[in-house]
């Protein structure tokens, strides 16, 4: 686990150069999603290049497609496409690897972005499984801005109304969005009170923790008859001390000094986790 606590501070370097080099992205929810998208490739999901085609693969949705320079730098590390690639050409004239997931490219299954998408198509997959009587899950990770979306509710309720226990909806709860606080632009609390209304069987667990994380998306296997919520309790920006919890991180790009920083802080932090 230590290794993958590593990895997730040399993903964020990865996000960090394409960036700053492409001088666009959302760079705070990259950092505080990170972790759990390393959990969900590299402990919980069977899905890899080698069987991106197999019927019984589980799937996965960025529904808050905009942190996807966190989703781009993962899959890279999977080994679904180059990272020196993705860097270099990341939101140039013509790229495929546009500012949003895209699912020309391999191991996307859907473009996301539109906020509010992911989990009802999640909800029809994890149907469809049901119906096809397969062995697949469905993992979605939603920005906590977005569930202001109302088909976010007409997902919940449907995945509950179907006790789709194959499905697991995260939500990336660093209580930051573009335009300021969550609980002052539109308040989430009680999110346990309104997905548990819904049906749902609710997860917390620290975000930004890998062991953690692993420990909630094992007890959603456990669950039956219910889809599972994991709220993840992250911090914008995680992992450069002065991207943390600022929404104005949200969508900046890093100076030639502050992206000298962080290089410095992500650099330290990883040799810090190998040495746990």
């Amino acid at each position: 686990m230590k290794n993958l606590k590593a990895l997730s501070f040399e993903l964020r370097k990865n996000v960090l150069d394409m960036i700053y080099k492409a001088k666009t992205g959302h760079i705070g929810g990259d950092f505080s999603v990170m972790d759990v998208l390393v959990t969900l490739y590299f402990k919980q999901m069977n899905i890899s290049p080698d069987n991106q085609d197999d019927e019984n693969r589980d799937r996965f949705v960025l529904s808050k497609g905009h942190s996807v320079e966190a989703y781009y730098s993962v899959l890279a590390a999977k080994g679904f496409f180059p990272i020196d690639e993705v860097i270099e050409q990341f939101s140039t004239f013509g790229s495929k690897y546009i500012g949003h997931p895209n699912n020309k490219l391999p191991g996307i299954e859907m473009n996301s972005g539109s906020l509010g998408h992911g989990l009802p198509v999640c909800v029809g997959m994890a149907l469809a499984g049901k119906m096809n009587q397969k062995d697949y899950r469905v993992y979605t990770v939603m920005g906590d801005g977005e569930l202001a979306e109302g088909s976010v509710w007409e997902g919940a309720m449907a995945a509950g109304h179907y006790k789709l226990d194959n499905l697991v909806a995260v939500v990336d709860r660093n209580r930051l969005q573009i335009s300021g606080g969550t609980e002052e632009v539109m308040a989430h609390d009680d999110l346990d009170a309104r997905f548990g209304s819904f049906g749902w069987h609710v997860v917390h667990a620290d975000g930004n923790n890998i062991d953690a994380l692993n420990v909630a998306f094992e007890e959603a296997k456990t669950v039956k008859g219910k889809p599972t919520v994991v709220i993840a309790d992250t911090t914008k920006g995680c992992g450069v001390s002065f991207m943390e919890n600022q929404a104005a991180w949200h969508h900046k790009v890093p100076t030639a000094d502050e992206y000298e920083k962080a290089t410095i802080e992500l650099a330290e932090k990883k040799e810090a986790a190998l040495h746990e």
